[in-house]
């Protein structure tokens, strides 16, 4: 099945996954639209069949060859943009998650140019997309009160 993702029918779901590890989170710069060159956590469309966590940990392996085990959910991001004659060029809903690390040393892929781990305070530095930081906020707050 091909999914035209730009000027689509309808919005797309999708889930991502901020992954700890020994007090940094996992983010990765994107090689294509929307928000090519910016700093983000992997992610992507949800399959049939998938859950959220699903998703975003197959994502995860996909984009970065990284392994994790979900915490729980973090909050969701609407990404909607649109073109000079404001027609929608691109809608997606993410569902990001926690996670800890298991294994694997992330390497760039196909969907991630660069990818590091960054303190919380080393993203503020970072270009990023719209709403990471708060996203990421959120997701180191959930981390602590689980002791990770």
């Amino acid at each position: 099945m091909t999914l035209d993702r730009t000027y689509p029918a309808r919005p797309f779901l999708a889930a991502s996954v901020a992954v700890f590890r020994d007090g940094r989170v996992l983010v990765a710069s994107r090689s294509k639209p929307p928000a090519q060159g910016l700093f983000s956590l992997p992610g992507g469309l949800v399959e049939p069949g998938e859950t959220l966590a699903q998703a975003a940990l197959r994502e995860l392996r996909e984009e970065v060859g990284v392994e994790a085990e979900i915490v729980g959910f973090v909050n969701h991001v609407e990404i909607v943009e649109r073109d000079e004659r404001d027609r929608v060029r691109h809608h997606f809903v993410v569902c990001a998650h926690a996670a800890r690390w298991v294994s694997g040393e992330p390497s760039p892929g196909a969907e991630a140019i660069e990818v590091r781990w960054v303190t919380q305070a080393e993203l503020q530095s970072l270009p990023a997309t719209p709403g990471l930081a708060s996203l990421l906020g959120e997701a180191f707050a959930r981390m602590e009160r689980v002791g990770a």
